[in-house]
């Protein structure tokens, strides 16, 4: 079964897209959140994006580490 991702994002956020692109090199197509339209991710999130979680549970903040990613997606 696939992991669940999802990617809380915000507009011109270059960290952000190199986020997605690092999550569809690995084969995943995450869900896409923007935490401006929503004022408590906004509110939880604002200093970290790209902000990633799999399964529902927050794994990156800021930069993704592609070894770990590579791992908690197996």
């Amino acid at each position: 079964m696939a992991a669940r991702v999802e990617l809380f994002t915000r507009q011109g956020c270059h960290l952000c897209d190199d986020a997605l692109r690092l999550l569809r090199a690995h084969g995943v197509e995450p869900q896409l959140l923007d935490i401006d339209e929503d004022p408590a991710l906004r509110d939880l999130y604002h200093a970290w994006v790209p902000v990633v979680a799999i399964d529902g549970k927050v794994r990156f903040r800021g930069q993704i580490d592609p070894r770990l990613l590579k791992r908690l997606l197996r």
